[in-house]
């Protein structure tokens, strides 16, 4: 038997022109540069979308969003689905050990005055902001400065920062994360792992679009956590990125990137870590005699 429901009909392939004008605007839109071997990626999520709307032309849905009355609202639950990236709770162990080192040398330097500053850039559902809130404070308990820092978790998604700031996963989010962490940073509602309340006030999210940066406040952090992100932008992007990140980056402060996310880039205030399983940069002290 045939079925003619419509949302099972298969929408016709991209032509070349259609995903150009697709490409061009996304780039130019959120500095994401969608490659030829990622076509299909880009079609299918552009085929949930459509299937929704009942739409069933490339050309259509790009006139929506671009001339559309709606076509904001439609651009946010777009991005949405194109950028949403699979995360978990301490992802890279070693990017995460490291900053575990980084706080314990300068926790001398934290205080309620003064408290340790992290940003996590393009954070997702928020596994990896609270991945980090729960390291310092385990580092920061022992010298009872747990309420010594701050994290800000940003995104370009409206719909995942939403999930992030409730901060409940499902069972399966969290079954490899260690016992004690579990016993001490999540209650459990419903069958459900619930951020305790105490954690989720040291943490904030904010919507920010990484080609945006010049816009954010030079607030001075010393952790800028940027990994899986400059991988979905063209290597001119991802240096300008970079620099504006390092510019947000306090005198001393590190700022950790993905490995083999960009090779050559330089910056004459930035020193590469050597000797560690990472792709991380330190800040340069202040000259004294400035």
């Amino acid at each position: 038997m045939q079925d003619t429901g419509w949302t099972l009909k298969a929408l016709p392939d991209m032509d070349e022109q259609q995903f150009l004008s697709w490409q061009e605007l996304l780039e130019e839109r959120t500095g994401i540069f969608i490659t030829e071997h990622r076509k299909s990626f880009l079609q299918s999520s552009l085929m949930n979308r459509m299937r929704e709307l009942n739409c069933d032309d490339y050309q259509e849905y790009y006139d929506r969003i671009v001339h559309g009355p709606m076509g904001k609202i439609e651009w946010a639950k777009l991005i949405d689905s194109l950028t949403v990236q699979e995360t978990r709770f301490f992802r890279d162990p070693s990017a995460f050990e490291y900053v575990a080192k980084y706080i314990a040398q300068n926790q001398g330097l934290f205080d309620k005055k003064t408290p340790l500053d992290i940003w996590s850039v393009g954070c997702s559902s928020g596994e990896e902001v609270y991945s980090l809130a729960m390291l310092a404070n385990e580092v920061l308990k022992p010298h009872d400065k747990d309420d010594a820092f701050t994290i800000t978790g940003t995104d370009i998604s409206v719909p995942v920062l939403s999930k992030a700031r409730q901060g409940v996963y499902n069972a399966r989010r969290v079954e490899n994360i260690a016992t004690h962490y579990k016993e001490h940073y999540f209650d459990v509602v419903n069958d459900a792992y619930q951020i305790t309340t105490d954690l989720k006030r040291k943490t904030c999210f904010a919507q920010v679009n990484v080609l945006e940066l010049d816009k954010v406040a030079t607030t001075m952090r010393h952790i800028i956590y940027c990994q899986n992100v400059l991988i979905y932008f063209r290597r001119e992007r991802r240096q300008e990125i970079l620099n504006h990140l390092a510019e947000r980056l306090a005198p001393g402060g590190v700022l950790l990137i993905g490995m083999g996310e960009i090779v050559d880039w330089y910056h004459p205030q930035l020193i590469p870590v050597k000797g560690e399983q990472i792709t991380a940069f330190i800040k340069c002290e202040k000259n004294k005699n400035n």
